[in-house]
């Protein structure tokens, strides 16, 4: 087949059996690419939809350090939260669980990590990290710079806006920090000439291994051509074609979202779920509709400042004068369309979207609302530019990156993992300190060490310690491990990934990584690069003395009920095995 007809094959494939497992099991299915196509996995979930807050630290403590801080190390955050699941009105009851660690993690220890990580690039061909590097990568930086100017003037104008704002403000600015990682890592010379030599060699062997074959590499290289003639309108008005999340940067909107779902999902339901967009398939609606159903506060005033700023974005990039930038603007200024706009639709009511939703096509195409208006208008020209994408693009990409994955298959075995692509991963490695600037950086830093680096900072923000802790300091023990490193692979995606032992228990809990491991978005060195860990230590030491949460603490151990004590040993190192706790 062409690419494009054996790609819509592949997808009608595997929406058959996604529906048919869910029909089989009543669980979530999904069918995994990996290697770009030449292995395909079905993943079956159990789903858990009630799950309720037990405990998180205040704000200061889980961000403390703020964005300064961020993929940096040492550390002190206590960036943790815990939850409860319940089934049926009650707590699940789960027979196969991982247990709390009495000991904690000590230096040289095997340690595992399972999540699911986001995404990684260290099979894309070098054309493909070209573009990244000269295209997607700062054209994001750009669009996440316009987002913060507009965040934090939002934030200024009052307390009650900063408040709002946070949340989305932290975000942006995790992503900007992250993404000047990655294209750091594709702007150095050495690792940009080790790709191109890797891709090289194992081009020429399978170019003599089938000197009459295409050359999979150029058919990639051909697709990148057409991404980038494509690049600007399509992740304006249709998706970011590097995110597996389905969204415009031309409509920085949780309404504006809400809006194009309703547009689509409606229309797609009406199809054969084999011809469906993927987002829509039979097995993916339930949570298309959980989200759409979200009972999640939305600011409006917020909504209208994010929408402001991209669309204003969006005339720049693409010109006042294009086809879409004139149906979208229709004459206003791009403040005046998004304060119209956000002021004017009513899909911030729940009751609202579940009513077009179950209406369907004719409810959509009778509103009047003006976000649904404006993404009806536009869906044509936005569908027209995924179509383009998919089968000139993806299509191609995936067809020529199985051929590639199955040529790496002959050179090394079956050894080389997958790129990341937000399905369970286990990745391992050892808690180790490391040298930098030819300073040794220790695996651990200890919950005294953050009162130190509190009054290194004056104490103020975002070094300011919460009360909670001031209040407690005559309680806790100073050489409790708060957090620590390893050099487990992970990448964005990982964070609230447990951290497990030989034993099969949990010693601590993901929340970042320092900022040489943003590198392993496409090459994974173990040297400098860390994962960095609350320990668990820290979470015990701080649930009882700092904030009155024996009993979590207790129940985390599997002693509730009974009286508990943190295990603690002032050199920071694991208690001796068989403490009795």
């Amino acid at each position: 087949m062409l690419a494009a007809d054996a790609a819509q094959a592949q997808r009608a494939a595997m929406a058959a059996i996604e529906q048919d497992c869910v029909k089989s099991t009543g669980l979530r299915c999904d069918v995994v690419t990996l290697y770009s196509g030449e292995v395909f996995n079905l993943y079956k979930y159990k789903k858990y939809t009630d799950v309720r807050l037990v405990f998180a630290p205040e704000q200061q403590t889980a961000y403390y350090g703020g964005d300064p801080d961020n993929f940096t190390y040492p550390r002190y955050d206590l960036d943790i939260a815990f939850f409860r699941v319940y089934e049926n009105g009650k707590p699940a009851h789960i027979d196969n669980y991982l247990r709390w660690s009495r000991t904690g993690a000590r230096e040289g220890d095997l340690i595992f990590v399972s999540g699911h990580p986001g995404s990684t690039g260290r099979l894309l061909t070098f054309s493909q990290i070209e573009l990244l590097r000269e295209l997607d990568y700062p054209t994001r930086l750009n669009s996440y710079r316009h987002t913060l100017d507009a965040l934090k003037a939002f934030s200024s104008q009052s307390a009650d806006n900063a408040r709002i704002a946070a949340e989305d403000t932290q975000s942006y600015e995790n992503s900007f920090k992250a993404i000047t990682g990655y294209l750091a890592a594709l702007q150095d010379k050495d690792l940009r000439t080790a790709k191109a030599a890797d891709e090289q060699k194992l081009r020429a062997e399978y170019k003599a291994s089938d000197p009459g074959a295409p050359d999979p590499w150029q058919e990639i290289t051909n697709a990148v051509e057409v991404e980038k003639e494509i690049y600007k309108p399509l992740t304006y008005l249709e998706h970011n074609t590097q995110s597996s999340f389905q969204r415009m940067r031309g409509f920085n909107s949780e309404l504006a979202r809400f809006a194009r779902t309703l547009v689509r999902v409606t229309e797609e339901k009406t199809k054969p779920n084999a011809e469906r967009l993927r987002e829509y398939r039979d097995s993916a609606l339930p949570s298309v509709e959980q989200g759409l159903f979200s009972t999640a506060p939305i600011y409006k005033s917020l909504e209208t400042a994010e929408l402001t700023a991209s669309l204003k974005l969006m005339q720049e990039v693409l010109g006042k004068d294009h086809p879409d930038v004139k149906k979208i603007l229709n004459g206003k200024t791009p403040e005046q369309a998004a304060k119209d706009f956000i002021e004017g639709t009513k899909l911030d009511g729940v009751a609202v979207r579940k009513q077009l939703y179950e209406g369907g096509v004719a409810a959509v195409q009778a509103s009047t609302d003006p976000l649904i208006v404006v993404m009806r208008a536009i869906d044509p020209d936005a569908r027209r530019l995924r179509k383009d994408f998919d089968d000139q693009v993806d299509a191609v990409e995936r067809r020529n990156g199985a051929a590639i994955a199955k040529a790496r298959f002959a050179r090394t075995g079956f050894t080389q993992p997958p790129d990341a692509g937000f399905t369970l991963r286990l990745s391992y490695g050892a808690v180790k300190g490391y040298m930098e600037n030819g300073k040794p950086i220790p695996y651990f830093t200890t919950i005294g060490g953050a009162f130190q680096h509190a009054t290194e900072h004056n104490n103020q923000p975002p070094y300011q310690l919460a009360d909670t802790w001031i209040k407690a300091k005559s309680k806790l023990d100073p050489k409790a491990p708060l957090n620590f490193v390893t050099t487990v692979d992970i990448i964005g995606g990982n964070s609230g990934s447990p951290t497990v032992n030989k034993e099969g228990e949990v010693v601590g809990i993901v929340f970042d990584g320092n900022i040489q491991s943003l590198a392993w978005n496409f090459v994974y060195t173990d040297n400098v690069a860390r994962a960095i860990h609350v320990d668990s230590r820290g979470i015990q030491e701080s649930l009882r003395n700092i904030y009155d949460a024996s009993g979590l603490a207790d129940e985390l151990l599997g002693t509730k009920g009974k009286t508990a004590a943190s295990a603690r040993d002032r050199t920071g190192s694991p208690a001796p095995a068989g403490v009795t706790q």
